[in-house]
C-alpha cells in the first residue's frame, strides 16, 4: 500500500483548501444578491465559529498553552485573516469569481516577495524577473484605466497582501499549534470584524435559502480553513504552493455555471502569465534548496 509522502499530503491539503474556499465565494456570491457584506460575513460567522470549536473539542485541540511567540504568530494570522476576508468578500460581491480568484495567483509571487524581503530567503535573478512578470500578469487582469476598471480590483491586491501575512505567519508558527484551533480563531476574528461592522450596515430580511446557502458557505469556509492552515505546515512550501492554482480552475467553471461570467481574453492571458511565473518561481526555488543540500552534504 502506498504511503502519502509529506509533500503529497501538503499537496492534498492545498487543493482540498482551494477548491473549498472557491465553492464558499460561489455561495457568498450568490446571497450578496440579498444581503449585505457584514451581515453575509456574520451570520456565516455565527455558523462557523461553534461549528469549528466543537471539531477542536472532538479532536482534543483545543488547546491554550501555547508559547507567546505562537500566540504573537495566531495573532498576526487572525488579523491578516480579517482585514483580508472583508477586501476579498467585498471584492467578489462586485467583480466576476474569474477574475478575483486570478488575481489570488499571485499569491506565490508575493509570499517569495516576501520572504526575502522579510525572512532574507535568497532571490535570485530569474525569480526576480519572474516576479515582475507576473505582476505584470496581474496588471492585465485589473487593466488599470480601462473601462472594466474599478476600485474592487485594488480591494481584491490589498486582499493578496494581507493573504501573503497570513500564510508566513501560519508558516512560521510551531507544531504546537493546532491547525483547527488556529482556525477557530482566525473565524472568531472575522466574525467580530463583522458584527463591529453592522451597526454601519443595512440589515435585510433573513429566509430559509438564505440561510442554505450560508450554511453551505459555512461548511466549505471550514474545510478551507484547516485545509489552508495544514497546507503551510505540512511538505516543502515550494512543492505544495502550485497546487493554490486549482482555485482558478475551480472558479472559471463555478463562475460560467452558477453565473454565467466568461472573462475577457486579457484576463486569461493575464492569468497565464501570472500562473506561469508563480510556477517557475517555485521551480527555481526548489532548485536553489537542493542545490543547496548538495553543497552542505559535499566533505569540507
Amino acid at each position: 500500500m502506498a504511503i502519502l509522502t509529506d509533500n503529497m499530503r501538503g499537496a492534498l491539503f492545498m487543493v482540498g483548501a482551494m477548491t473549498a474556499f472557491t465553492v464558499n465565494d460561489a455561495f457568498m456570491k450568490t446571497v450578496s444578491a440579498d444581503l449585505s457584506l457584514m451581515q453575509s460575513i456574520f451570520l456565516r460567522g455565527a455558523i462557523v465559529m461553534p461549528l469549528l470549536f466543537a471539531l477542536c473539542k472532538l479532536m482534543g485541540q483545543l488547546r491554550f498553552d501555547l508559547s507567546k511567540r505562537d500566540w504573537m504568530l495566531v495573532a498576526i494570522r487572525t488579523t491578516a485573516e480579517a482585514i483580508s476576508a472583508f477586501l476579498f468578500i467585498t471584492a467578489l460581491f462586485n467583480m466576476p469569481l474569474a477574475n478575483v480568484s486570478a488575481i489570488l495567483q499571485a499569491l506565490p509571487l508575493t509570499v517569495s516577495l516576501a520572504a526575502a524581503l522579510f525572512f532574507k530567503e535568497p532571490l535570485g535573478w530569474r525569480r526576480i524577473t519572474a516576479i515582475i512578470f507576473g505582476f505584470t500578469g496581474v496588471l492585465l487582469i485589473v487593466r488599470p484605466g480601462g473601462e472594466d476598471f474599478n476600485v474592487f480590483s485594488l480591494y481584491a491586491i490589498a486582499a493578496v497582501l494581507l493573504v501573503t501575512v497570513r500564510d508566513l505567519a501560519a508558516r512560521r508558527m510551531s507544531r504546537n499549534v493546532p491547525s483547527t484551533l488556529a482556525a477557530a480563531i482566525a473565524a472568531s476574528g472575522v466574525t467580530l470584524m463583522a458584527a463591529l461592522g453592522l451597526p454601519f450596515d443595512t440589515w435585510a430580511p433573513v429566509e430559509l435559502h438564505h440561510l442554505a446557502l450560508l450554511g453551505g458557505a459555512a461548511v466549505f469556509v471550514i474545510g478551507g480553513y484547516v485545509f489552508s492552515v495544514a497546507a503551510m505546515r505540512v511538505g516543502e512550501i515550494g512543492f505544495v504552493a502550485p497546487f493554490r492554482y486549482t482555485s482558478l480552475l475551480v472558479a472559471l467553471v463555478l463562475g460560467y455555471i452558477v453565473f454565467g461570467e466568461i472573462p475577457k481574453l486579457l484576463t486569461f492571458i493575464g492569468a497565464g502569465i501570472v500562473v506561469a511565473m508563480g510556477m517557475f518561481t517555485l521551480y527555481r526555488e526548489q532548485r536553489v534548496k537542493r542545490r543547496l543540500a548538495r553543497l552542505a552534504g559535499q566533505p569540507r
